[in-house]
C-alpha cells in the first residue's frame, strides 16, 4: 500500500467511503484528478447550493466535494484508492491526503431510565474496551444516581430544589451576565427533539446529513435517539425551562442542528460529519460541538485529514469542540486514549469530572505521545438536560453521563465568550477557554487546564 493511506492506522470499522484533502487554491484540479481515477463525472458540490450542503438524493453516486473545507468524499474501488494514493506521493498531483471513512458513534449515554450501554449498532459492534469504559460508567451511575455525595445525609424530602444543575454552579454559568445572543452554535448529533416545549420560541435552523425518506422538513432532523435532544439542551436550552433546574447555558444562542448519526447513534457514511462540519462554517456558527468520535488504538496518531479540516474551519472562524471519548475503565486502572476525532490538536478535546471534582471513570485520557491530549474538562456525569417527549424522568428531561454531556457544557460557555470577546478568532476562543479554566489538582493529561468556566 502506497504511503498515501494507511489502512493499519484505522483498525475500528470503517464506512466504504473515503475523504480525500485537495489543496484550496486548486480544488477544480483535484476534482479533474478523481475523474480521470474513478470516471464519475457526477460532481456534486457544496457552493451550488445555498446552504452549504448537498441534496442527500444525490450522495449515492456523485463524487462529493465540500468546497469551503477543500474536502472530497467518494467510494472508491482497491484499484482505485491505490491510484489516488500514489496521487497523494506525487508533488506535482492536486492530490494532499487520503483517508477511509471511519464509523464514529455517540459517545456514551447513561441515564437513570436506560443504562444499557449505548454507542451505536449492535453489541457486537462495540470493541470490549468501550464496554468496560460503559461498565465503569454505569457503576459511577449506581453509586451517585440519586445522592451524588454518598457519604453525606440525605436532604430533607420537603427541601426546596436548587433552581439550577451541578454542572451549570460549578462552572459559574449562573453569575455570568452573557446569553450567547448573536452567537450561532451548531450541535452536530442525533438530531432534535422539536417537540420539546422548552424550545418553542427558539429559532432553529435545521439540516439532517442522514438519509430519510419524508416529505416532512422536519421529520429527518427528529431526535429518535435522545443524545442529541440532551446535547442541544445543555449547551443552548432555556433560562426557564418547564421544569426546574435551569440546564441551559447559551440561552439566547441561535441553534443549528446537524443530524450526522442515525437515531442508533451511529454515523452512515458519505461524510456526514465532514458535511455536518461544512454546514456549520457556511452558515457562519462560531462554535460546532460534537459529542461523538471513534476509538483510537493506544500509540495511533490523529487524522491528518480531520486536523486539516480543524484548521480550514478556524481559519473560516469556527472553533470544532468534540468529547475525548468513555473507554477507559479507571477502577480497573485501564486508561484509555482519547478518540478521534477530539486527538486533533486543532480540535478542543474534552473530558468529564463528576461533582466532586473527580475525574469520571470512564473519561479518556492524554495516554498517546503522538498527540491526542485533553484540553480541557466539563461536567459529565448525573447531567440533567432536556430529553425527547414523553421520555425521560420527568418526561422531556433526563439524567445522562459522558463526555458527550460535558462536551456542551465548553460549547455553550465558548458561545458567551464569543459574545463577549466579538472579535475574538476561533484559535483566540480555543485559548480563552483553556486559559480562565479553573485548575484542579488532577493530571493535565485527565483535565488539561482544567474545569471551563464562564465569563
Amino acid at each position: 500500500m502506497s504511503n498515501g493511506v494507511n489502512q493499519q492506522l484505522y483498525p475500528m470499522e470503517t464506512t466504504g467511503s473515503y475523504l480525500i484533502l485537495l489543496p484550496q487554491d486548486d480544488i477544480e484540479g483535484g476534482i479533474r484528478v478523481l475523474r480521470d481515477i474513478t470516471g464519475n463525472s457526477n460532481i456534486a458540490r457544496t457552493a451550488d447550493s445555498t446552504d452549504g450542503a448537498v441534496d442527500v438524493s444525490r450522495k449515492d453516486e456523485a463524487i462529493l466535494v465540500l468546497s469551503e473545507l477543500g474536502v472530497a468524499i467518494a467510494e472508491l474501488e482497491p484499484e482505485q484508492v491505490q491510484r489516488v494514493s500514489s496521487a497523494v506521493d506525487n508533488p506535482n498531483e492536486p492530490i494532499l491526503l487520503v483517508e477511509p471513512e471511519q464509523v464514529f458513534y455517540a459517545f456514551g449515554k447513561s441515564s437513570s431510565q436506560d443504562i444499557t450501554p449505548q454507542m451505536g449498532g449492535t453489541k457486537s459492534e462495540i470493541s470490549i474496551e468501550y464496554l468496560r469504559g460503559y461498565r465503569d460508567a454505569i457503576g459511577n451511575l449506581v453509586d451517585n444516581l440519586v445522592f451524588p455525595h454518598k457519604d453525606s445525609k440525605q436532604p430533607d424530602a420537603s427541601a426546596v430544589p436548587t433552581p439550577y444543575t451541578w454542572g451549570l454552579q460549578a462552572t459559574k454559568v449562573v453569575s455570568s451576565r452573557f446569553s450567547g445572543r448573536g452567537i450561532k452554535v451548531a450541535i452536530l448529533d442525533t438530531g432534535f427533539d422539536f417537540n420539546h416545549p422548552d424550545f418553542k420560541t427558539r429559532t432553529i435552523t435545521s439540516k439532517s446529513f442522514i438519509k430519510v425518506k419524508t416529505s416532512d422538513p422536519l421529520l429527518p432532523v427528529q431526535d429518535g435517539n435522545g443524545h442529541g435532544t440532551h446535547c442541544t439542551g445543555t449547551a443552548c436550552g432555556p433560562l426557564n425551562p418547564g421544569i426546574a433546574p435551569r440546564y441551559g447555558i447559551a440561552y439566547e444562542a441561535e441553534i443549528y442542528i446537524g443530524k450526522v448519526l442515525s437515531d442508533q447513534g451511529r454515523s452512515l457514511g458519505q461524510g456526514s460529519i465532514v458535511q455536518g462540519i461544512e454546514w456549520a462554517i457556511t452558515n457562519g456558527c462560531k462554535v460546532i460541538s460534537m459529542s461523538l468520535g471513534g476509538p483510537v488504538s493506544p500509540g495511533q496518531p490523529f487524522s491528518p485529514i480531520y486536523e486539516n479540516i480543524a484548521k480550514r474551519a478556524m481559519n473560516k472562524g469556527s472553533l470544532i469542540i468534540a468529547a475525548a471519548g468513555n473507554s477507559s475503565n479507571r477502577a480497573s486502572g485501564v486508561l484509555n486514549p482519547v478518540g478521534s476525532p477530539a486527538n486533533c490538536p486543532s480540535i478542543m478535546a474534552v473530558g468529564a469530572i463528576d461533582e466532586r471534582d473527580q475525574i469520571a471513570g470512564f473519561s479518556d485520557s492524554g495516554v498517546n505521545s503522538s498527540g491526542g491530549q485533553v484540553d480541557i474538562v466539563g461536567p459529565g456525569v448525573d447531567i440533567y438536560s432536556s430529553y425527547p417527549v414523553p421520555r425521560g424522568n420527568p418526561p422531556g428531561y433526563d439524567r445522562l453521563n459522558g463526555t458527550s454531556m460535558a462536551t456542551p457544557h465548553v460549547a455553550g460557555i465558548a458561545a458567551l465568550y464569543a459574545q463577549a470577546n466579538p472579535t475574538i478568532t476561533a484559535d483566540g476562543l480555543f485559548s480563552l477557554l483553556q486559559r480562565t479554566a479553573r485548575r484542579l489538582p488532577l493530571p493535565s493529561t485527565d483535565v488539561g487546564t482544567g474545569l471551563v468556566q464562564a465569563p
